[in-house]
């Protein structure tokens, strides 16, 4: 047993006086699908619907006589910082920029009450963590990072410690998202080597696999904001630490597309509603094949604060991924029963979701925006095939990001 391991262990012991473990939950319908046995440990069923909470206890519990606690955060982290201040009654200053949703603003008020003060800074995180390390350095108080603090790494390492006492083992296989990397490195900090990982990545945020090439934690030149809560352009220097030896091979990055579809699937199958990063850990499991088949696997939902205003959006990026949805500009002659003609072109299982159309004055032919959902994807080979045949002149544009994200 190892000091982390026992810090880690008090850690989770002390927390069961402020709330209890989260469940750890075999899921037949995963389990049929991939030919293993596949368990999710619930952390988007914690007080604030995520894991962060775990890591601002076990901060909170040893900087208590600090007084003051600041911290720059657009979602879990403020939540899990708000809750705690309110739990340990000390005051809290959280910075968040101010392009936060307000969903988000009103939890973490919410969650910490007359105890803490938001202060809204910039468009963007960066400019809220400047401000809140500056506020720091004139005002004093404890600055509590969401991933890169000693004590934050040690109470997320609590997963790992309920994962063994709800299991009753230590698995074969862990799936674990990583943003700044405080979940990831608590984890494998705890169980070791004893374990297969796979850490689990947004293909626009995949600051561990980068610092992994570079052999130091890196700033990505760009961040994909959709998987909010593991979209992180520098991994921390003291979870790269903890992180540097588990090689490329054992991560994954995902595309923020494909990850629309298992929020979809989670929602719809299971009833289990999933923040895009809370499902990274999920969609991982479509690659990893025979290295999971006949294991034990554990899959952790890191979060569940999903706004239900993005539903549309995530089904938009579902269909697109899965090929059953297309956006294409065509090129119409501008006369009489043309469209007619062309709308006797869609099959069966075709419908029209988009039409945008102006008729120009002086012109022999206009251009047409088109969105079409069908219900298999092969449909749209039988569609460009008798445009092809007819003379049609058109464009996909689905895959088109300026275009798509401009008339999408």
């Amino acid at each position: 047993m190892t000091d982390f391991q026992d810090n880690a262990r008090a850690a989770e012991t002390a927390m069961r006086e402020v709330f209890p473990q989260t469940p750890l939950l075999r899921n037949d319908h995963l389990s049929q699908r991939f030919d293993a046995d596949i368990w999710l440990k619930r952390e988007d069923l914690s007080p604030v619907r995520s894991y962060k909470l775990r890591g601002a206890f076990n901060a909170m519990r040893k900087h208590r006589g600090e007084g003051l606690f600041v911290a720059a955060s657009a979602g879990n982290h403020a939540q899990g910082v708000a809750f705690m201040c309110r739990q340990f009654a000390v005051k809290g200053v959280i910075f968040m920029p101010v392009t936060t949703p307000q969903q988000k603003i009103q939890k973490t008020k919410m969650f910490g009450g007359e105890f803490v003060e938001i202060r809204l800074i910039g468009d963007y995180f960066d400019e809220c963590l400047t401000a809140a390390q500056e506020f720091c350095g004139t005002e004093g108080g404890y600055f509590l990072s969401p991933f890169d603090d000693d004590d934050v790494i040690e109470g997320q390492a609590s997963v790992a410690v309920e994962i063994e006492q709800q299991l009753g083992r230590v698995p074969d296989h862990l799936v674990i998202p990583v943003g700044g990397g405080g979940l990831s490195s608590g984890v494998l900090s705890y169980f070791g080597n004893t374990p297969n990982y796979t850490f689990v990545e947004p293909a626009g945020g995949a600051c561990l696999r980068a610092a992994l090439e570079a052999g130091k934690p890196v700033t990505l030149p760009r961040v994909d904001t959709f998987a909010d809560g593991a979209a992180v352009a520098k991994i921390g220097e003291r979870t790269f630490d903890r992180l540097r030896g588990v090689g490329v091979a054992n991560t994954l990055t995902i595309s923020e597309d494909r990850l629309c579809t298992t929020i979809l699937e989670m929602l719809n199958v299971e009833g289990i509603v999933l923040e895009p990063a809370g499902a990274l850990s999920v969609d991982a499991l479509k690659d990893l094949g025979q290295a999971i088949r006949g294991r034990t696997v554990v899959c952790i939902t890191s979060g569940g604060n999903f706004d239900f205003e993005r539903l549309p959006e995530v089904k938009e990026r579902a269909q697109r991924y899965s090929g059953v949805k297309k956006y294409f500009i065509l090129r119409l002659p501008q006369r009489p029963g043309a469209l007619k003609g062309f709308l006797e072109l869609l099959g069966p299982e075709d419908d029209i979701a988009r039409f945008e159309y102006l008729k120009k004055s002086a012109r022999n032919f206009g251009s047409v925006l088109i969105g079409i959902e069908t219900k298999r994807p092969e449909n749209f080979d039988r569609l460009y095939a008798s445009l092809d045949a007819l003379g049609y002149t058109y464009s996909d544009i689905t895959e088109d990001e300026v275009l798509a994200n401009f008339v999408i």
